[in-house]
């Protein structure tokens, strides 16, 4: 009995990590689907200044610059969390 208890523990904990691993990948895809819909925005705005290309280029720079701005603005106000 005391080896399953020893077990359970180190079960749970392995799911555990098994689920934090699997946040980045749902984070990344969240991510291109924003751009999905962001990048035919920046390209009717540009017009055809923009290729389709540079305008999924620019559309992941906006994205980036907003999540790192939120990121930074949560750190300067919560900054006993990290």
């Amino acid at each position: 009995m005391k080896n399953i208890q020893l077990r359970e523990p180190s079960l749970l904990r392995r799911q555990e990590m098994r689920c934090d691993r699997q946040k980045n990948p749902r984070f990344l895809f969240l991510f291109l689907c924003l751009n999905l819909m962001v990048a035919p925005a920046v390209h009717a705005a540009n017009g055809s200044d923009f290729s389709r290309l540079q305008s999924y280029a620019l559309g992941i720079l906006i994205l980036v610059t907003v999540a790192l701005s939120i990121y930074l603005f949560v750190v300067m106000f919560q900054p006993e969390r990290f």
